[in-house]
């Protein structure tokens, strides 16, 4: 029995910059993250979006903005 993976999903980070604030956890500076994410169906893109991600730079924990 054969079995493919067909479906694929690509994160990479295209840019990264401080951000102002200190982590809560730790007191670290942020960095906020530019992702381009891209699901694939036997090769052909199907979706794709850019998303800002905010990471702590000491304790590397993904923070989520309050508003």
């Amino acid at each position: 029995m054969c079995l493919v993976f067909v479906c694929d999903e690509d994160e990479r980070v295209v840019g990264r910059q401080a951000a102002p604030g200190a982590c809560p956890y730790c007191g670290g500076m942020i960095q906020a993250m530019d992702i381009e994410s891209q699901w694939r169906f036997c090769f052909l893109p199907l979706y794709f979006k850019t998303k800002r991600r905010y990471y702590c730079s000491v304790c590397a924990r993904r923070l989520v903005p309050q508003y």
